[in-house]
């Protein structure tokens, strides 16, 4: 059974993210065109399918890390704030976007609470990621038959 985790995440996330579009696992809030996704970013995203991208990498982080709070994925999708002549400092992502999109997964079935220690993935959510993971890698084998063995 193929890894998600073999998938490059430029390769694994658009697919993903439309199979969530598919799904109606999540679905932008109104509030989503106007929002920024941190203190550190200037504008709101400008790609008009970006809560989608943003929810597939959240499923993968959540995957990746086992079990994740949202503090923990804001500091994932944080970056450098610039303080104009002061020197950069680090911030973090916003919190409401992923909480949001973490609500929204817990609700669809894909992730579920795990003790007190955040979320983790769901067994259906598994499935998802190792399915979207095994197309991608079958759509690569046939371009490239080296990586034939990772399916």
């Amino acid at each position: 059974m193929p890894h998600p985790n073999d998938v490059p995440p430029a390769l694994l996330l658009p697919p993903l993210a439309s199979e969530l579009r598919n799904r109606k696992a999540v679905e932008p809030p109104p509030w989503a065109q106007f929002v920024k996704t941190g203190v550190h970013k200037q504008r709101a995203p400008v790609q008009t399918d970006w809560w989608y991208l943003r929810s597939a990498s959240v499923l993968r982080k959540i995957y990746l890390k086992g079990h994740v709070g949202v503090t923990r994925l804001s500091t994932e999708y944080g970056g450098k704030r610039d303080r104009g002549s002061a020197p950069y400092h680090a911030r973090s992502g916003s919190r409401s976007v992923l909480r949001e999109i973490v609500h929204q997964l817990e609700k669809s079935g894909l992730v579920q609470p795990y003790k007190n220690l955040g979320r983790r993935l769901s067994p259906e959510g598994e499935k998802l990621l190792a399915s979207v993971s095994k197309g991608v890698l079958q759509k690569l084998s046939e371009q490239r038959p080296e990586l034939a063995k990772y399916l």
